[in-house]
């Protein structure tokens, strides 16, 4: 799909890279030949995906990392510029949700996931600010939101209002910081088959074969497909793009014109 070597001598943090679509996007980044940085809270997963990227001839480095925890995010970044003289890409990915009505909905749940969400990607932008400006192939910030960032999604409120807040942010920062030699994108994943999300939100509320028939392409998305979109925002390719949320949905954002066809 990729030329090979096309991110050759980037480096990319990738948090929450341990598992599902961070993990999908790290062997991507790693195989075209960028050095990943897999961070996450638990160090045994960052371990075990940075082996098994190793094993396939990538170069992957794994770092413990809570987001919400803007000194330990600043001390990574000063570790991972140590170590390999560079940060080009972020890739902020790290994100919690469960469902929950909202009349439910403690004070505490709530907080739990803007924390990660919202306030662990600020984290990790602020952070690594300076060495992604001083990226001499531009410096990428792509976060990972969803397609509920816009539309809201009964039961998951925390999520959605931390999903808008990062696109707003995204936006905000595309403009600060585009004459700062850093691009600034999100990618928006519909439902993506095989990811807790999917069976959290779809699967597990009976509303899997109701939401499939409202995708255009007949298909949930895979993990691979969100990977991709943000190999080719990290590229040389999408070196004008910025504050552009790239939507990886298969066109579910537009059912309600499909609904007119039938």
């Amino acid at each position: 799909m990729f030329q090979s070597g096309l991110l050759k001598d980037r480096v990319a943090l990738v948090t929450g890279g341990g598992t599902g679509l961070g993990l999908e996007t790290a062997t991507l980044l790693a195989s075209l030949g960028a050095h990943v940085v897999i961070a996450g809270r638990r160090i045994e997963v960052a371990e075990t995906a940075a082996a098994g990227i190793a094993a396939a001839g990538g170069q992957a480095t794994a770092l413990q990392l809570d987001v919400r925890d803007y000194p330990m995010v600043e001390q990574i970044v000063g570790e991972i510029v140590h170590r390999t003289g560079s940060l080009d890409i972020l890739v902020n990915n790290a994100a919690g949700n469960f469902r929950c009505d909202t009349e439910k909905l403690s004070a505490g749940g709530w907080r739990a996931i803007v924390d990660i969400d919202l306030n662990g990607t600020f984290h990790c932008c602020r952070a690594a600010f300076t060495a992604l400006s001083a990226s001499p192939h531009v410096g990428r910030i792509i976060s990972i939101i969803s397609s509920y960032a816009w539309s809201g999604w009964p039961g998951c409120a925390p999520a959605a209002a931390a999903k808008a807040g990062i696109q707003s942010l995204m936006r905000t920062l595309a403009v600060e910081w585009g004459d700062r030699n850093i691009l600034c994108n999100s990618v928006a994943p519909g439902a993506i088959a095989d990811t807790e999300g999917t069976k959290r939100i779809h699967e597990d509320t009976g509303r899997g074969a109701h939401e499939l028939a409202r995708v255009p392409v007949g298909r949930f998305g895979s993990r691979a497909d969100v990977a991709g979109a943000v190999a080719f925002l990290a590229s040389p390719a999408g070196q004008y793009i910025n504050g552009t949320d790239l939507v990886v949905d298969g066109g579910r954002q537009f059912s309600f014109a499909q609904e007119q066809r039938s």
